[in-house]
């Protein structure tokens, strides 16, 4: 079925590309890299609520997708970081887009526990930065 604008009821890309980005913590990850974080520490503790055994399988989730690159630098101690391939920054706009209409339309109870930890986090961070 196709509506006046060409777009088909279905199309299996489509599906396959929100089903990837629309995984549980996929998007805060892709946020957090976009952000700077490079090392999984890093975007570990950018992300309240995600457990780094999910934070692992997401990571290598996007680099079989071709999304993320795993980059090791042999030092000692060796230090690994991600970073987004082209195809990866090929999201920039689509997540632009998402944090837009999240800020038009999406409501945040400020008594979550989510948001609590996420500003605490941040103070901590920015008292880090002012060391």
């Amino acid at each position: 079925m196709e509506n006046q604008t060409g777009l088909t009821a279905f199309c299996p890309a489509f599906h396959k590309s929100v089903e990837l980005i629309g995984r549980r913590w996929t998007g805060a990850i892709l946020r957090a890299m976009r952000s700077g974080c490079l090392r999984f520490s890093d975007i570990s503790d950018a992300i309240p609520g995600l457990h780094d055994r999910l934070l692992s399988e997401r990571l290598k989730e996007l680099e079989s997708e071709g999304i993320v690159h795993r980059l090791v630098i042999p030092e000692t101690p060796v230090r690994i970081e991600y970073r987004l391939t082209p195809k990866g920054a090929g999201l920039d706009n689509v997540m632009d887009a998402i944090s837009q209409w999240a800020s038009d339309w999406v409501e945040i109870n400020p008594a979550d526990p989510e948001c609590i930890e996420a500003e605490a986090n941040a103070v901590s961070a920015e008292a880090a930065l002012s060391l």
